[in-house]
């Protein structure tokens, strides 16, 4: 495994861990945020990974809204109708 393929396996793990904010999982790796973008536009597998992280923290997000919703919170309830209703 190169350097590179190290440093992408860690920016994956610091985008988990940051629930997909770019610049904290740079800072934590050690890297420049453009080098993110790079790897992002030339690694299709890397581009793959960095999405399925996206779409994992949009459902935990959606998770803890349904369970705000449920437990009858008024501005949880109108957020949702607002963007979904």
């Amino acid at each position: 495994m190169t350097k590179t393929d190290t440093k992408k396996k860690a920016m994956i793990k610091a985008l988990e861990k940051s629930l997909g904010v770019v610049s904290v999982a740079c800072d934590m790796v050690g890297i420049a945020r453009q080098t993110h973008y790079t790897w992002l536009n030339e690694d299709e597998e890397y581009s793959i990974r960095v999405k399925d992280v996206a779409n994992r923290t949009l459902d935990f997000v959606e998770t803890a809204l349904f369970g705000q919703v449920d437990k009858g919170n008024i501005s949880a309830i109108i957020f949702y109708l607002k963007t979904k209703g």
